[in-house]
C-alpha cells in the first residue's frame, strides 16, 4: 500500500529520510531515493547500462565512494566525507597522498559568497579530485602537510529513470518532470521530487481527469536525454504539455513561469490568463491584489533544468518550467546552507496546493480542432451565414438570436482559425475581447454542426 502525505508531518518524515543520502547521476543514494519515492507514487523503473549511447551521450560510470577526508599532521580531521557529503566532488576520482597546504588549495572549492557555506562542485565528464569546505574552514589551515583521502572507485552500473501514468479520458498527456541527483540540498533537490509525490496522490484522487498525467524522475540532463533516447516518438505523439518541476520551496508569494521554447505552451497561455485576472480564484483570498502575478521569463536553453531537453529543437515540446524560490537568484543555491529551514516544509505544501490548481483551471480549459482546417469553411451550407447582409448588419428572422448578432461570423472566423488543438478557448477569447461564457455559446453551435471537435 502506497504511503500518503497528507500532513506536513509526513511531508517533513519524506524530506528526513531523502536529505541524507549521497545522490549522482548513477549509484547506491540515487537507487535508494528512488526506492523511498516509489513509497508514493508506483514508478516503473527503466535503466540505461553504462556505456549506452543515449542521443549524442554516453552513460557514465557509476561513482562509488567509502570515504574520504583531510587531515592535519597530527591525524585532525579537517573535513570528513562521512559528515556531510557536499565535502568531497561529485564523481572525484580516488586519491590517497600526504600533501602541502599551497597543493592543497588546488583542489579545494569554497563558495564565493558565503563565508560559512561548503559548495556542491561536480566534474562527472572530466577526471578530477577535489573537497569542498567553507570559507571560515579554508581560513583555518596553516602551512603544513596535510594527508588527503579519496577512497572511491568507478564501476559499470545503471542510470535509472522513473516514470508512471495515470491515465484519464484523453491519450493527451501532461508531463510533470522532476530531477533527483543533487546530494543533500533542500530547496535546488527535494523540493521538486516531495512537490511531484504530492501532486501524484492529489491528482490519482480526482473524480475526473480529461488528460492523462505522466510523471517522470531522473537524474537531471543525462536521465533526461537518456528517456528521450528510446521515447522520442511517444513524447512527439502524446505530450499536450508540461511543466518541469524545480525551487519550490521558499516562502515568496508567487511563482516563476519559465516559458517553453515556442511561448505559446498550454501553461504558458495559462497564466498569461491568470496574470490578467481571468482566473482570479488561482489566488487566496488573503493575497493582495497587487502580489497576484506569476513572473514570466522566456525561454533560455543555457540555463535552467530538464525543459531544455524537452524543448530542444527537434523535440520542441510545449512544457514550461515552474520555480519559486528560483535557483541561483538566492545565495545559498548550490551549498550546504540550502537546508530545511531556508526551504520550509509548509511552502512544499503550499507550493502543491497551487500547482494542482493550476492543473485543475487547465482541466477546465476548453481545446478545440477544426474539422476542415484548409481554407474557410462555407458556412451558409450550415445556416451560420445570414441570407442577408448588407454593410455589417445582419438581419435574418430565419436565424435564432446569437448567429444574428453582428459579432457571430467574426466569433466563429477565429473559432475555426485558432481551433488548432493547441489554443484554448480563453485564448480566443482574450482575442475577441470577449468573455468565455459568450464564445462557449459560439463554439457549441459549430461543434452541433460538426465543424469543430474537443479534442
Amino acid at each position: 500500500m502506497k504511503k500518503n502525505l497528507n500532513n506536513i508531518n509526513e511531508i517533513n518524515s519524506l524530506f528526513d529520510r531523502l536529505f541524507p543520502l549521497n545522490r549522482s547521476l548513477l549509484g547506491e543514494g540515487y537507487r535508494k531515493s528512488l526506492n523511498i519515492l516509489c513509497e508514493y507514487i508506483p514508478f516503473h523503473h527503466i535503466s540505461y547500462p553504462t556505456g549506452k549511447q543515449v542521443l549524442n551521450w554516453k552513460i557514465p560510470k557509476e561513482w562509488v565512494i567509502h570515504e574520504a577526508y583531510i587531515e592535519d599532521q597530527n591525524k585532525n580531521r579537517i573535513i570528513d566525507f562521512k559528515y556531510n557529503n557536499l565535502h568531497v566532488v561529485n564523481y572525484s576520482q580516488p586519491f590517497d597522498d600526504f600533501i602541502t597546504l599551497e597543493e592543497l588549495k588546488k583542489h579545494i572549492y569554497v563558495s564565493p559568497q558565503l563565508e560559512d557555506a561548503i559548495p556542491y562542485t561536480t566534474s562527472y565528464y572530466r577526471a578530477n579530485w577535489g573537497f569542498c569546505m567553507s570559507q571560515k574552514q579554508l581560513r583555518s589551515l596553516t602551512d603544513g602537510i596535510y594527508h588527503a583521502c579519496i577512497n572511491s572507485e568507478f564501476t559499470d552500473g545503471e542510470l535509472v529513470v522513473g516514470d508512471c501514468l495515470l491515465e484519464g479520458e484523453s491519450n493527451k498527456e501532461i508531463l510533470i518532470s522532476a530531477y533527483l541527483c543533487h546530494p543533500s540540498m533542500a530547496n535546488n533537490e527535494l523540493s521538486g521530487p516531495i512537490v511531484q509525490a504530492m501532486l501524484y496522490q492529489r491528482i490519482k484522487k480526482w473524480k475526473h481527469r480529461h488528460f492523462s498525467y505522466r510523471f517522470l524522475i531522473n537524474p537531471e540532463t543525462i536521465g533526461s536525454i537518456a528517456y528521450l533516447s528510446d521515447h522520442y516518438d511517444s513524447l512527439k505523439a502524446n505530450t499536450f504539455a508540461g511543466l518541469v518541476l524545480t525551487c519550490l520551496g521558499g516562502l515568496q508569494d508567487t511563482f516563476r513561469l519559465k516559458q517553453s521554447r515556442n511561448e505559446d505552451s498550454p501553461f504558458d497561455l495559462l497564466v498569461d490568463r491568470i496574470n490578467d485576472g481571468t482566473y482570479s480564484e488561482f489566488w487566496k483570498r488573503c493575497i493582495p491584489q497587487d502580489k497576484r502575478h506569476i513572473r514570466v521569463e522566456r525561454f533560455d536553453p543555457s540555463c535552467g533544468s530538464d525543459e531544455r531537453q524537452y524543448c530542444s529543437t527537434g523535440l520542441n515540446l510545449p512544457v514550461s518550467q515552474i520555480a519559486r524560490k528560483v535557483y541561483g537568484t538566492y545565495p545559498e543555491y548550490h551549498t550546504s546552507l540550502d537546508n530545511k529551514e531556508l526551504m520550509g516544509i509548509e511552502s512544499l505544501e503550499d507550493s502543491c496546493n497551487y500547482l494542482e490548481n493550476l492543473l485543475l483551471l487547465h482541466e477546465k480549459e476548453r481545446y478545440y480542432q477544426n474539422n476542415y482546417p484548409n481554407g474557410e469553411v462555407k458556412l451558409g451550407d450550415y445556416d451560420l451565414y445570414p441570407g442577408v447582409n448588407t454593410n455589417g448588419n445582419r438581419n435574418d428572422s430565419s436565424m435564432n438570436e446569437v448567429i444574428n448578432n453582428p459579432n457571430f461570423i467574426r466569433r466563429v472566423m477565429f473559432i475555426l482559425n485558432y481551433s488548432d488543438g493547441t489554443k484554448p478557448l480563453s485564448y480566443i477569447a482574450k482575442r475577441l475581447g470577449c468573455s468565455c461564457t459568450e464564445l462557449q455559446t459560439v463554439a457549441d453551435i459549430i461543434e452541433e454542426k460538426g465543424l469543430i471537435r474537443k479534442i
